[in-house]
C-alpha cells in the first residue's frame, strides 16, 4: 500500500511540475455611464491547465458562477468552448476562435469571436468579439 501511495504521488508532482498553467481573463467594457475600473479585468478571471501543446482546460470566473472552458491550439489560431457548470451547460454554451499574441515574455493578448451554440429566447445568435489576456506559466 505504502508504494501504491508513494507511485501515485510521485506520479501526481511530476504531472504538475511538467505542465504548463495559464491564468486568463477577459476585459469587459463598462456600462454607458461607468467608468473603466479593475473590476472591468477581473470578473472573468480563469485558470486553464494545458495538457499538451494544443489542448486546454479550465474554469472561468462568469459574473457570480464559474464556467468550464476549453481551447484547441490549431496551427494559426485557437478554438474555445466556455460552458456554465449548472443544468444549462448544453444551452448555454458559447465556441468561438481567437488568436493568441505574444506581448511581452508568457503574457499574451488574445483577441477572440464567440457566439453562442443555441439561439436566445428571441431567436438571436449573436457573437461577441472579446479581448483578453493570458499568462502562462
Amino acid at each position: 500500500m505504502k508504494k501504491m501511495f508513494l507511485t501515485m504521488a510521485f506520479a501526481l508532482i511530476a504531472m504538475i511540475s511538467s505542465a504548463q498553467f495559464m491564468v486568463v481573463t477577459t476585459v469587459s467594457q463598462p456600462a454607458d455611464s461607468a467608468e473603466w475600473s479593475m473590476s472591468n479585468i477581473t470578473d472573468n478571471m480563469g485558470i486553464g491547465y494545458q495538457f499538451n501543446d494544443k489542448m486546454t482546460i479550465g474554469v472561468v470566473k462568469n459574473g457570480d458562477a464559474m464556467d468550464l472552458w476549453g481551447r484547441y491550439d490549431i496551427s494559426f489560431a485557437y478554438i474555445t468552448v466556455q460552458a456554465p457548470t449548472d443544468s444549462t451547460m448544453m444551452d448555454n454554451m458559447n465556441i468561438g476562435i481567437g488568436y493568441s499574441l505574444n506581448v511581452w515574455d508568457k503574457l499574451y493578448i488574445e483577441p477572440s469571436y464567440t457566439m453562442p451554440m443555441n439561439e436566445d429566447s428571441e431567436g438571436n445568435r449573436e457573437g461577441k468579439l472579446k479581448v483578453g489576456l493570458a499568462y502562462r506559466f
